[in-house]
């Protein structure tokens, strides 16, 4: 994959809230073809970064760019070119899924031939069948994944956004979606957060591991289980244990 275009870049981000720092400079590239894992504990900043990435959050520092775009000088431009979709994806559960679709193709300036066309192509390539017909309330939670990721599609973005994706799916729907991400090709990049270490050693290129809003490691999970002559479950362990607090030998024993 060297020489392709890169298509997301990270460098210093830093998002502090008024209790915490959520992401402490976090720096990272990800290129055109790569289906990157981004992964850690909970409260580590995976969601946080995505949000920084699909412009619902803005850095306190450090910049990020999508395509060559400015997540926070650019963000119309970046939406243009992303699909994020969040953990629990916000759909209409009173409308049919091909009618949800439809609506969002116009929003998103698609008409006519165009949208038809799109709409039959992304119904396909979700694997929606006969569920695009059905009212969004009815279906599993496999299917509404699907039906987000179909919207995410539709306009054929470069960057697709995914925040626990695999989340609360059964193992056939786990199939069915890792297969739709392997075939979504070299076109785009796909950045996913999970906590699911197998589906993530089997889907990604690259994992980012995150460890109290720090870059820990960044590399094919292959080569971090190398790195420390282990399997990549424990590399992951070993990466985001907290360390032991310590005591100041000069405090008592309730301080």
């Amino acid at each position: 994959m060297a020489g392709a275009e890169t298509l997301i870049e990270a460098d210093n981000l830093v998002r502090r809230f008024p209790r915490c720092e959520a992401l402490g400079g976090v720096s990272f590239q990800i290129r055109r073809g790569e289906i990157v894992a981004l992964l850690g504990p909970n409260g580590s900043g995976k969601t946080t970064t995505l949000r920084l990435l699909a412009t619902a959050l803005a850095p306190t520092a450090g910049r990020a760019r999508i395509a060559g775009c400015d997540v926070t000088l650019q963000s119309l431009d970046v939406r243009r070119r992303i699909a994020y979709l969040p953990e629990n994806v916000p759909l209409y559960p009173e409308m049919r899924a091909e009618e949800y679709l439809a609506f969002r193709g116009r929003l998103r300036g698609l008409r006519g031939a165009r949208l038809a066309a799109r709409l039959r192509e992304t119904i396909e390539q979700c694997g929606l069948g006969d569920a695009a017909r059905r009212t969004i309330g009815t279906l599993s939670r496999g299917y509404r994944q699907r039906v987000g990721l179909a919207d995410g599609l539709l306009h054929e973005p470069d960057v697709l956004l995914l925040d626990e994706p695999l989340a609360g799916l059964d193992p056939a729907q786990v199939d069915a979606v890792r297969e739709l991400l392997q075939g979504l090709g070299p076109d785009r990049c796909v950045l996913f957060s999970t906590h699911v270490l197998a589906e993530a050693e089997r889907l990604c290129h690259r994992a980012l591991i995150l460890n109290a809003g720090r870059l820990a490691a960044a590399d094919a999970p292959a080569q971090l289980a190398q790195a420390g002559e282990t399997t990549f479950a424990e590399a992951y362990r070993r990466l985001t244990t907290p360390l032991p607090l310590v005591r100041n030998p000069g405090q008592g024993r309730d301080a």
